[in-house]
Order: structure tokens, then sequence, then C-alpha cells
């Protein structure tokens, strides 16, 4: 590749319509994940429920199980496999009041839902403007990091873990969910491009993926051993982990920082405003994915200088 098509692939223009189709790409990601999660608890629960001798073990009993456990897995079978098959690829998208399959041209990013006005062309559901948000915000990044970075090949690298943190906070919005089948790849991604010299030292790699999971990881278990309660789930420890991993270890602090702030500020809002129902949460990946790109963006020696440590 030539020095000047290299400069126009990646460029923040190229790559931002890039950003949009990647952003409605995330939104599936958003939507289908968590609901592939749940079918796999549910299938590991009738796996369960089958298992007689794990019934025993756990229970403490010499005799079989009661009828009325098999009757429950042999129904919740049923209805597993009743179920239409579900993947990131299939099956195809389609309107969750009605089940209209879209065209192509009602899936095309940001346009799609401005000539559709927003409502399912069959059966005129309204449909929720944060697809088109996702798309849009993923398109800014993307062209932003393009900006930030210049056109260099590393510059994709970034590309994909912004990605991934708008995917990872759309999900931990809806559901308190942060799937190890996406947390532990971005992890394993970022130690991989430290060791082929893209991004960090791999040094600060490393020790930036020990801090980011220990240090939440033993404020967890602090508050739940004085308060009897868990502050936060085990995803965000590896969502920190993974982040340590891309930003380095003298990174973690500021990305905790910027994400316990922004993170009291908006729950104490929607706690005044009656928007948090009782006994919910405000999930704290969100709001570590933001701390890591504010992170990203400004880079190391701004933001050691903004906390006096340079």
């Amino acid at each position: 590749m030539t020095p000047e098509l290299q400069e126009i692939l990646l460029s923040p223009w190229v790559l931002g319509l890039l950003g949009l189709c990647i952003g409605s790409f995330l939104n599936v990601v958003i939507h289908r994940v968590p609901l592939m999660m749940e079918r796999e608890w549910w299938t590991d629960l009738v796996s369960n429920l089958g298992d007689d001798d794990a019934w025993r073990r756990v229970f403490g009993r010499k005799d079989a199980p009661p009828p009325s456990q098999r009757d429950t897995a042999r129904a919740l079978t049923k209805d597993l496999e009743a179920l239409r098959k579900l993947g990131i690829a299939t099956p195809r998208s389609r309107c969750p009041s009605c089940g209209h399959v879209l065209r192509w041209h009602e899936n095309i990013p940001v346009l799609g839902y401005l000539r559709l006005g927003g409502k399912c062309s069959a059966c005129k559901t309204r449909i929720s403007p944060r697809y088109p948000i996702i798309e849009i915000a993923t398109a800014l990044l993307f062209a932003a990091t393009a900006w930030h970075f210049g056109p260099v090949t590393t510059t994709l690298a970034w590309c994909g873990f912004v990605a991934t943190l708008v995917g990872l906070a759309g999900i931990d919005w809806d559901t308190t969910l942060l799937p190890d089948s996406i947390t532990l790849p971005l992890l394993w991604a970022g130690l991989l491009c430290a060791l082929l010299g893209w991004t960090i030292p791999l040094t600060a790699s490393l020790w930036g993926a020990i801090a980011g999971y220990m240090s939440l990881w033993t404020i967890y278990w602090l508050f739940k051993k004085a308060t009897g309660k868990e502050g936060m789930g085990y995803g965000d420890f590896k969502l920190l982990a993974a982040l340590g991993a891309w930003l380095g270890v003298q990174m973690i602090l500021p990305i905790v920082l910027a994400a316990s702030v922004v993170g009291a500020v908006v729950g104490i809002s929607m706690k005044v405003s009656g928007s948090l129902r009782e006994g919910r949460f405000v999930p704290f990946g969100p709001f570590l994915a933001g701390g890591a790109l504010v992170v990203m963006f400004a880079g190391q020696a701004q933001v050691l200088d903004w906390l006096g440590w340079a």
C-alpha cells in the first residue's frame, strides 16, 4: 500500500464512515449477546437438573431426584429446542414487535432510521433513537481516533478498542452484564498489541492488567466484608484489567477516579429524578469505558499533568 493510499484509507473521514457501519453492528451485539448468554444459562440449568449424580452430591442424598425435577427438565428442554436459532449473524434483523424482517435499505446506518421516521415500516412501532445514537457516536469516535493517532496501521487497533468499549458500555447499561466473551479477548488483545510494539511497553501493559484487576477485586471484597453486600460485579474487574493492558498501569487510578465521579453524579441524578428503580444500581462499566476514552484521547502526559504527577 502506498503512503498516499494509506493516508486516505486511514483518514478521519473514511474511518468515520467505517465507524457508522461498525456502530450498526454494535447495536446487534448489544441486543443479542445478553440474550445468547441467558440461553446458555438456561441450557446449563437443564443440564444440571438432569444430572442425578450432581443432585445427590449437592443435597447429600442417595435416592433419585424427585419426579417434578425431571418433568421441569423435560419441559425446559422442549421450550429451548423450540426457540429460533440465535447468533450474531442469524436471524436477520427484525422488528421486535411484529417480526418484520428489515430490508437492506432499512438497515443503512442513520439514513435507514431517518427514512423510516423512527418507526417500523410494517407496524409503525417506535424504534429507539439509541440505534442511530450508537452509530453516530461510533463514527465520531473512529474519526477522532484517526485524527489523534494519524494514518498509521495501529490506528485500526485503537478503533477496535474503541468499538469494543462502546459495545460493552451498551450491554452493561442495559443488563448490568459485562460478558467474558468480550472483556477477556479485549484483555488479551491489549497484551498482544503491547507485545508487538503497537501501543505501550509490554511491562506497563502487564502491570496495568494486574493492577486493574486487583484494585477493583480488593475494593469489592473490602466492601463486601464491611457491608455484606456486593458493590460491583466480577466483569468490572476484567474490564479494568483490559483497560490497564491497553493504557498502562499509571492510567488505572485516573480511569477509576473519572468513572467514580461521573458515575456518582449520574446515579444521584437518577435517584433524585426517580428513573433509578428501587433495588437497582447504576452499572460501573459504562463509566470505566468513558474514563478510558478520556485517558486515551488526552494522552498519558496530559493526564499525569492534570493530576500533578508529571
